[in-house]
C-alpha cells in the first residue's frame, strides 16, 4: 500500500519561508510526476509546481520566481521550497505523486494535505 506523509506546512508571516516535503512510501516499482497542488475555501484545487522524473518542473504564474520544486529519487521524495510568502498563498497544499506499485498500473496518489497561513 502506497502513502505520501506531508510535513512542513505552518505559520509564518509575509515574506518568510517554508519548506515542505512529502515521501512516498510503499510497494513502488517506479516513481512517475510528482507535484505540490492546493486549495482554498470555495476553491477548486489549483497546480502550484510538478516536476517530471527527469527534472523537468512547471509553476503557476502566481508563485514563479518565489517556489522551487525539486525531488530526491532515490527517496522517493519531492520538495518544495516556498520564499517570499505572500498572504494569498494560504491554502492547504497538497502532495501528489504519479506512482506504480508491484502489479499494477501508474496512477496518481494523494497526500492528506498540510495547511500553509501567511499572516499580514
Amino acid at each position: 500500500q502506497v502513502q505520501l506523509a506531508e510535513s512542513g506546512g505552518g505559520l509564518v508571516q509575509a515574506g518568510g519561508s517554508l519548506r515542505l516535503s512529502c515521501a512516498a512510501s510503499g510497494s513502488i516499482r517506479s516513481t512517475n510526476d510528482m507535484g505540490w497542488y492546493r486549495q482554498g475555501p470555495g476553491k477548486q484545487r489549483e497546480l502550484v509546481a510538478r516536476i517530471t522524473n527527469r527534472g523537468t518542473t512547471n509553476y503557476a504564474d502566481s508563485v514563479k520566481g518565489r517556489f522551487t520544486i525539486s525531488r530526491d529519487n532515490a527517496k522517493n521524495t519531492v520538495y518544495l521550497q516556498m520564499n517570499s510568502l505572500k498572504p494569498e498563498d494560504t491554502r492547504i497544499y497538497y502532495c501528489n505523486a504519479n506512482l506504480a506499485i508491484w502489479g499494477t498500473p501508474s496512477r496518481d496518489y494523494w497526500g492528506q494535505g498540510t495547511q500553509v497561513t501567511v499572516s499580514s
